[in-house]
């Protein structure tokens, strides 16, 4: 099998938590942040943590990688696949589980600010911004269950 990366993950994808912060400003805007290496837009996203629900672990993230605080909800809105690369260049699948997060507080300051950048989108400029198929496709999803 190659390492080449593939649009989908397969049975075998490490499992990961990510957020998708959002705030109602001019309709629902969402925050993205870019990745450390290639600087694509993302969702901010990571492994499990120990004592930590999904949802928990999900805002975690949020403020580590985005410096946003809030509380994930509970129900996610969905997963999407990607393939990550790593440091010996080859890559592993992973399947992200998706929490929405209304954001309460944006720090000046956070602690990957200096390998990340942070920016608000509307819904339908976030989705065209995210590289991931499966992952636009929730943010446009997000964005109709908001408006009903």
């Amino acid at each position: 099998m190659s390492d080449a990366p593939t649009d989908t993950p397969d049975a075998a994808a490490r499992v990961q938590y990510g957020v998708l912060p959002y705030r109602e400003a001019d309709g629902v805007q969402v925050l993205l942040v870019t990745s450390r290496e290639t600087k694509r837009w993302i969702i901010p996203k990571g492994w499990p943590m120990k004592d930590r629900s999904p949802a928990a672990a999900a805002a975690q993230e949020a403020l580590e990688e985005a410096g946003v605080t809030g509380v994930a909800e509970d129900q996610p809105l969905g997963s999407y696949g990607y393939m990550k690369k790593r440091k010996d260049g080859s890559f592993v699948p992973c399947e992200v589980t998706v929490f929405p997060m209304r954001v309460d507080e944006v720090h000046e300051h956070w602690l990957e600010e200096g390998q990340r950048s942070r920016e608000w989108f509307s819904l339908a400029d976030a989705a065209l911004a995210v590289g991931e198929g499966e992952l636009k496709a929730l943010i446009l999803d997000f964005g109709w269950s908001r408006r009903a």
